[in-house]
């Protein structure tokens, strides 16, 4: 089978987005509109299994704080804090404190140069995304991807694979063609499930996930490059 396209997960895959960015973007929110929470490292990580930011917030609430989550009012907090979150996580970008991991930028300049097809599906806003790429690969970079696919086109997701499912629609290509790129166990049952071919680049808070079915698991800070890339796909049956 040929690679024609490299679908990316973003965060964790793309850069530690989760730790460098959403984690104390997040915090400084809580702290804006005056909530004692404090979300550190290790407890983000727990936080990880639920999908999405405002889910993260709901379910936080839900079970640690049902004070505030009966709060007649949370639903217009939970849209306040989110919206502070994300400007605080704009301000992290344009600051340059969340860089792509080491091999991805290098990784994604290669594909480019020799005509692969580039796509992103994660669940993540498509502002952040868009974001996190200009500032590490340049102004156009996010024109670089033919497809983005962010959390706001399907209402499912990871480890759904309606996202991955959407993005093979856009891209009009067969799974076996693509390769997807993932960091998490959520991610690779989405790619999986879409019949993408995945290999998977472990992340900070996916160390200790099961990735039965990868075609690849890395170690963090292990090489990514296109040339492994090929020879992982090629034995696609």
């Amino acid at each position: 089978m040929t690679l024609r396209a490299l679908v990316f997960d973003v965060d964790g895959t793309l850069a530690n987005t989760e730790r460098d960015g959403h984690r104390p973007a997040f915090n400084a929110a809580f702290a804006e509109v005056g909530l004692p929470w404090h979300w550190d490292e290790a407890f983000y990580g727990k936080l990880l299994n639920v999908a999405g930011g405002r889910e993260r917030i709901r379910h936080y609430a839900e079970q640690f704080d049902p004070a505030t989550f009966q709060r007649p009012d949370f639903d217009a907090l939970l849209d306040r804090i989110h919206a502070i979150k994300t400007s605080n996580y704009q301000r992290l970008l344009e600051a340059g404190a969340i860089p792509l991991r080491a091999d991805i930028g290098q990784l994604i300049c290669d594909a480019r140069t020799e005509g692969l097809r580039l796509a992103i599906a994660s669940s993540s806003t498509a502002q952040n995304i868009v974001s996190l790429l200009r500032a590490n690969l340049g102004p156009q970079a996010d024109k670089w991807f033919e497809v983005i696919a962010a959390g706001d086109v399907v209402t499912a997701k990871k480890p759904a694979p309606d996202l991955y499912q959407w993005t093979l629609a856009s891209l009009g290509l067969p799974a076996r063609d693509c390769l997807a790129i993932e960091d998490s166990a959520h991610g690779l049952a989405a790619s999986l499930a879409a019949g993408i071919p995945t290999v998977i680049t472990i992340s900070d808070y996916t160390l200790n996930e099961d990735f039965a079915g990868a075609r690849m698991v890395l170690a963090p800070h292990e090489q990514l490059t296109l040339e492994r890339l090929r020879t992982w796909h090629a034995d696609v049956q």
